[in-house]
């Protein structure tokens, strides 16, 4: 399995590629920062974005792309700038067709280090030690991009799983309840009949009015 991790940003987009399945060793296929200019207005930054992107699809043909799910911050000018960057890594991904995976900062930190509360040395440093690196990736964006990577290839089998159960649960049969019985339709045998009500009848004698 080949991912391709997104850590994304206006100024610094990290861009990681890990190969391998989980429970083996995995294999850094290469990592990289995209840049755009601080001072260019956001529409040509995006636009430099995707470039960068694209060709990293064409250079390594990823199965999977991985990309940071982005949560609100205390910056909301800085959290639109990241949100713009990963629809952008999204978009390029779904343009040739490859599945998106989003992963919390959370879900990455624990997959990787343990804690979803680990800082960017930590990360970094077991980034380092999980791809048998001779030293972290820099800048931290990167670093960030590859544990992406390594993150989905770990939770991917159970998310494939979860995913199959879904899908299994949306397109088996329902069962439909017996249509009900209409007047004159013959009971099956066994069946319980109802009683006929009692008609009650005053007998009127004779010469009388």
């Amino acid at each position: 399995m080949k991912v391709l991790g997104v850590d994304p940003g206006l100024t610094r987009c990290g861009v990681g590629v890990v190969d391998g399945v989980a429970g083996r060793p995995l294999t850094m296929v290469g990592v990289g920062v995209v840049r755009t200019p601080s001072d260019a207005d956001i529409a040509h930054r995006l636009v430099l974005i995707e470039r960068g992107i694209d060709e990293w699809l064409d250079e390594h043909r990823p199965e999977y792309v991985a990309v940071e799910r982005v949560f609100s911050q205390h910056n909301v000018r800085t959290v639109m700038g990241t949100a713009q960057a990963s629809a952008v890594a999204m978009l390029c991904a779904a343009r040739r067709g490859l599945p998106v995976a989003l992963h919390t900062p959370s879900e990455v930190k624990a997959a990787v280090t343990g804690s979803g509360r680990a800082d960017k040395a930590q990360v970094g440093a077991m980034v380092t030690r999980l791809l048998r690196l001779s030293a972290p990736p820099k800048p931290a964006d990167a670093a960030d991009a590859l544990a992406l990577a390594i993150c989905h290839i770990w939770r991917a089998p159970a998310v494939n799983r979860l995913q199959q159960a879904q899908a299994q649960a949306r397109t088996a049969p329902r069962r439909t309840p017996p249509p009900a019985r209409s007047a004159g339709t013959p009971r099956a045998a066994g069946a319980s009949r109802t009683p006929a009500p009692v008609r009650s009848t005053t007998r009127i004698p004779k010469g009388t009015s």
